[in-house]
């Protein structure tokens, strides 16, 4: 079943920088950071509905109708404030954190940066590290045929062919593409060319229990770094979702579903 939702917005930064955050579901708060791509609300979300009410903040620029916000963020650091001030805003605080790839990243600097807004942490194929035997893949330079080998394990599935179906009317499919490339731009300005500053330095200030899950079949970061993760953070463990990508949410629901619900209780 669908989920029903709602927005808030929180004014931050100074009042520059308006957050539109999704808001869905029943049972106690649980924090959602969406992937580079933007919000998209999918299956995974309606399940993790069912038991907590989610609140998504859209990172600026990746709001329908405000692309310009993004030019009020200078680096990572202003976005973390930015968050901090969100979450304090909806008057939020340890709560658990659930984030995928470049919503993990984020969600995992927020849990370093102030360890009291985050009572678990949910850390979904996240970006963030860096390796040179295991380079992460240019995601945002890739052309856009290659980007179903690099998010998922089978690209012609059909969560893949679901994802990026688009529409048939000629004016929509423009604005749709246009908005993937505007979004993919506005979060890659914290991560292009390499998704790394500096988040092993501080991946061990995290407290709070944290599960790291990665798609076996990772193509776009490999799995390898799942246990980067896990030798940096003292409460963690690492879930490996087989027959999965980079988005095993997605690729494999119910299996990602069990799993994160079993961690968070």
């Amino acid at each position: 079943m669908s989920t029903t939702l709602t927005d808030r917005t929180v004014s931050t930064w100074n009042d520059r920088v308006t957050i539109r955050v999704r808001v869905g579901g029943d049972g106690p708060p649980l924090v959602y950071l969406h992937p580079s791509g933007g919000l998209a609300w999918d299956p995974f979300l309606d399940r993790l509905a069912e038991h907590y009410t989610i609140y998504a903040p859209e990172f600026p620029g990746t709001t329908p109708g405000d692309p310009y916000a993004i030019h009020q963020i200078d680096d990572l650091w202003d976005t973390v404030l930015i968050y901090e001030q969100t979450l304090r805003g909806l008057g939020l605080s340890a709560v658990p954190v659930v984030g995928q790839s470049f919503g993990g990243m984020l969600g995992a600097e927020l849990a370093a940066a102030y360890p009291d807004l985050v009572s678990r942490l949910v850390l979904l194929d996240p970006i963030g590290l860096w390796r040179d035997d295991a380079p992460v893949a240019n995601w945002i330079a890739a052309p856009p045929t290659e980007l179903p080998g690099l998010l998922f394990a089978d690209p012609t599935g059909d969560a893949a062919q679901a994802m990026f179906a688009m529409p048939e009317d000629p004016d929509a499919l423009a604005s749709a593409q246009a908005a993937m490339v505007w979004n993919l731009g506005a979060t890659g300005k914290l991560c292009w060319p390499i998704p790394d500053r500096g988040l092993g330095k501080r991946l061990h200030r995290i407290t709070a229990p944290t599960l790291v899950v990665w798609g076996e079949q990772d193509a776009l970061i490999s799995p390898a770094y799942a246990e980067e993760f896990r030798n940096r953070i003292a409460d963690s463990r690492v879930e490996i979702i087989p027959k999965s990508g980079h988005i095993p949410q997605v690729e494999q629901t119910e299996t990602t579903y069990t799993a994160v619900s079993a961690f968070l209780g």
